[in-house]
Parts: C-alpha cells; structure tokens; sequence
C-alpha cells in the first residue's frame, strides 16, 4: 500500500484524477516522480508482515472462536460482543493475503474479487471498530452505573443489536461495490492494482473525513470518556488485586488502540495535505516516497491490531484461560494460577471485578 489510497485502510480506493498526477515540474525538474522505491518496499515489507499478522490473527482469534461455541449456552453481554468482534477481525485478516499478492506482483484476481475482497475489508475493519466501542459502552454501563445495557437472559437481543452494526458497516461498504475495479496504473510501471474510480475530487475526500470521524475520532473518543470514568469507579475503596488487575487491562486497552490507530490517522492526514492541489509550497520526490513507506508501516500497524484484539480481551482473563485449558487438556496442556477462585457469573473472557454487577474483567 501507498500514498495512492483512499480509504484509510487498504490499498483499493484512489482517484487518479488529482492524487499525485503531477510531474517535475512541480518538484523535480520536468519528470514525473518515480515510485520505483516505494513499490520495492511494499513489494517485500507487505507480504511478510501481513504474513506474520495472518497466521498469529487467525491463531489467536480461533482460539477465542473455539472457546466461544464450547461455553455458547452460557455467553453474558459481553462475551457475545467479542464473539462478533473475533469474527470481524477473522474475516479482515482473510483479505491481506489478497493485498499481499498485490503488492508483490499486482492485482491478479479480476474486479469481481476486487469489489468482494475491498467491500469485506471495510466491512469489517468498520465492524471490529463499533465493537470496541460498544464492548467500552458495555462495561461503562456496568461498572459505573451498574446498568446492564441488554438482559443475560436475552442473548438474541444483543445478538440483534450486533446485526444491526453488520448492517450499518454493509451500508458504508457500499461505495466500494461501486468504484473499485482492476486498472493498470502507467505511473506505477503499468501495474495493476484494485482502485476506485469516484465520480469526483470530493469523494476522495468524503472517504477520508468518514474514516478519520467514525474509524478513529468517534471510538477514541467514547474509550477515553468510558475508561476514564472506569478508572475513576475502580480506585475507590479497597485495592484488591482483581481490581489492580482490572486497571492495568483498561490502561493496556487504551494503549493499544492509540498505538496502533493514531499514527495512521497522523500520517493520512499530512497525505491529505499533500495531496491538496491548492498548496502553494513544492512537493518533492523524495518526501513523497518517505510518505509512501510511512503509509504502509502504518497500515500495518493498524492490522496488527487484530491480532492483539484476542489477547487484550479474551487471553488476559482467568476464566477463558480455564475454559481453553478444558478444551486442551486431551492435548497434554496444563494451565496454573487460580483460575478455580473465578466467579462463575463472569464472563468468561475475564475476572469479576469487585464492583456491583461487573462482570466486565
């Protein structure tokens, strides 16, 4: 992936008509700007990274997918919104080793796939986003106000509720069924690639505000506010140590999405800039390669979010580690700790806080 993006996740969506369609003439001296350099970075970064973030996502994500059917008949809110989380963040992983062979050797699977794999990404890197948020509202709820956002007993009610984000996530997906298509890009030594075509300048722009707004701002912001106030909720009174436990899982929740999300939006922003016909100041080459390779380490950054997803909210819990190691007991595997002093109303991603009605860690 390259500067040449429209959407902030993924390599399928340009407008060729205005990003970097400019010669020498505005920074080199008469030539167009050769991209060489960058395509061999993705070229050989892309694939080994989505490699490596394919195998240890679907790991980590089955794992939580397995435990999730085995205890099916016993899931409280919380468990059934990371159910739907591990599922978007599988089937977003299933469409980098379709980017990975594009980076090496260009798009070669016709524009069917092209609109099937971009819609899918967008789909679900949109899905695992409001999951984050609704899991954050969740806890919230809980925790502070000791409200419980849907009934235990009625699993189908959240399950409906999580449908209706799939739906919405769908509806933004649409523009990719529309505009994306296989094209041979002339400035890219002919290679082709899955792109969109927009109707004008504005949707390029339309996609970056939409993504920097409900892909970043919106969830960062309900995080912060929701953890803040947990955070708050959870040092009063006594110290146990589930509730320091509980403290350091928000702290390390929070991190890693601003880890891995801010320098993308940071780095898609000065892209936006640069690609802003109306600056009067000279691109050079070398600068616009430098933002090529930042895009693409930042990407990067962002998918390995999902790999991360299953540890943050599944692994760090006593009780999903008893619940894997029933599953894997026949294999020989032991587990220690004290995973048998976890209550049984917890979910079973995570130790009970000492809070009225949580469930959340």
């Amino acid at each position: 992936m390259n500067s040449d993006e429209s959407f902030a996740m993924s390599s399928q969506e340009f407008n060729f008509s205005s990003d970097y369609n400019y010669t020498d003439e505005d920074c080199c001296g008469g030539l167009v700007c050769d991209q060489a350099a960058s395509m061999q970075f993705d070229s050989i970064f892309i694939p080994v990274l989505y490699s490596l973030a394919l195998v240890v996502g679907l790991l980590g994500n089955g794992l939580v997918l397995v435990v999730l059917w085995k205890k099916r008949q016993s899931l409280n809110v919380t468990d059934i919104f990371i159910l739907h989380l591990s599922l978007a963040d599988t089937l977003l992983l299933m469409t980098l080793p379709f980017m990975a062979v594009e980076a090496a050797k260009g798009w070669i699977f016709g524009t069917a796939l092209c609109k099937l794999n971009g819609a899918m990404f967008k789909i679900n890197f949109y899905c695992g986003i409001f999951m984050l948020s609704c899991i954050s509202l969740d806890r919230f709820l809980s925790i502070v106000f000791a409200v419980q956002m849907y009934s235990r007993k009625k699993p189908m009610v959240t399950h409906c509720c999580c449908l209706m984000v799939w739906v919405f996530c769908f509806l933004l997906s649409i523009p990719d069924w529309v505009f994306l298509m296989d094209v041979a890009d002339s400035r890219r030594q002919n290679k082709i690639e899955c792109v969109a075509f927009y109707p004008s300048d504005n949707w390029h722009l339309y996609s970056r505000l939409l993504y920097h707004i409900l892909g970043f701002a919106f969830p960062a912001i309900l995080m912060l506010f929701c953890y803040s106030c947990i955070l708050l909720r959870l040092q009063r009174g006594s110290q146990g140590m589930q509730k320091k436990r509980a403290i350091r899982v928000i702290i390390a929740l929070v991190l890693a999405f601003f880890i891995s999300w801010t320098p993308l939006n940071i780095t898609l922003i000065i892209d936006t800039i640069n690609n802003n016909q109306t600056l009067s100041y000279q691109k050079s080459c070398d600068s616009t390669t430098a933002l090529d390779v930042a895009l693409t380490a930042t990407h990067t950054l962002g998918y390995l979010h999902c790999c991360v997803n299953p540890v943050l909210y599944a692994f760090v819990g006593v009780k999903f580690r008893q619940h894997l190691l029933d599953i894997l007991k026949p294999l020989g595997f032991t587990l220690k700790g004290p995973a048998g002093l976890v209550s049984r109303k917890s979910s079973v991603w995570s130790e009970s806080v000492d809070t009225s009605h949580t469930s959340a860690f």
